[in-house]
């Protein structure tokens, strides 16, 4: 039969069971308030009264004005040990959190202070970051990374690098309501920049000045579209070194003309095809490449 008492004191050690583990180990002592409960415990409003589904279960205070209506508070630091904790609810953590195991997250995750991980962290759903995220080592990522700011990490590696990649770019439609726009990057076997325009009325084409340190003069090619009439055009002479380009018409006409000019970059040659598994088996500098994949 039940006992009711306003308040109940035990001096040294109470153990609610039949086993009692606070005196199990060779040398085990007493110390003065100790509790030994062989469970099920449940404290507060849990939702599976009466059914035991841990050795304790917490559910929010009854008849304490709490707010929010903590079920638990811990002050000071807390250790899981083994085996895998499961949260299903919302957790607060105003501290410090050190995790040295797997982390594995099925549900949304909002991080707002520092969060600290020693080991694999594995999110099976989005994570949101609403301050700083700073890596100090690798990040490997195996699906779509959507950033809106910045990421500063030493390595970031791309799982799902492609050899159909394209470089790209996306924009609204600048004509049509409701669309958008999408172009990529030409590729070839060379480091290139150009530029393109009309020449008219003239013969001498301006490259721009920071050409000068950034393209090999050696290197400069040019194409000519003649505009309204034949003109016979081709070209004079790459003037100054790499900074001017003459333009001759060969039956007299004046000159009216599209042109496309192309150059290398300076720096070490291109390694076209190379021997190798991943983008870090390239035989050159990888610094001066940003790769997909690298």
């Amino acid at each position: 039969m039940a006992k009711t008492v306003s308040i109940h004191m035990v001096g040294d050690k109470e153990v609610i069971g039949a086993l009692d583990t606070s005196f199990l180990a060779p040398g085990s002592k007493i110390y003065p308030g100790t509790l030994a409960v062989n469970g099920p415990v449940y404290a507060g409003l849990i939702p599976n009264q009466g059914i035991p589904q841990a050795t304790v279960m917490i559910g929010p205070p009854i008849g304490i004005p709490a707010s929010p209506p903590y079920s638990l508070q811990v002050d000071g630091i807390s250790n899981y040990r083994s085996g895998v904790t499961n949260f299903y609810t919302l957790n607060n953590y105003y501290a410090l959190c050190t995790k040295y195991a797997p982390t594995i997250r099925n549900s949304t995750s909002i991080t707002n202070g520092v969060n600290t991980k020693n080991a694999l962290n594995v999110a099976n759903d989005n994570s949101q970051f609403n301050a700083n995220l700073t890596v100090a080592g690798k990040v490997t990522i195996g699906g779509t990374l959507k950033v809106g700011g910045t990421i500063s990490s030493p390595t970031i590696t791309m799982l799902s690098a492609r050899i159909s990649s394209k470089k790209g770019f996306d924009i609204p439609h600048p004509s049509k309501d409701n669309h958008r726009l999408r172009h990529v990057c030409p590729e070839g076997p060379e480091s290139a920049v150009y530029i393109r325009g009309i020449l008219k009325d003239k013969n001498v084409i301006e490259l721009p000045d920071y050409w000068k340190g950034l393209i090999d003069p050696e290197s400069i090619s040019v194409q000519l579209t003649a505009i309204g009439i034949p003109q016979e055009l081709y070209v004079g002479d790459i003037i100054d070194w790499g900074t001017k380009v003459e333009i001759k018409s060969g039956n007299g006409t004046s000159i009216n003309c599209y042109y496309d000019i192309w150059a290398n970059r300076l720096g070490e040659p291109l390694h076209v095809e190379y021997k190798g598994l991943t983008p870090r088996d390239y035989p050159g500098d990888n610094k001066e490449y940003n790769i997909n994949g690298l």
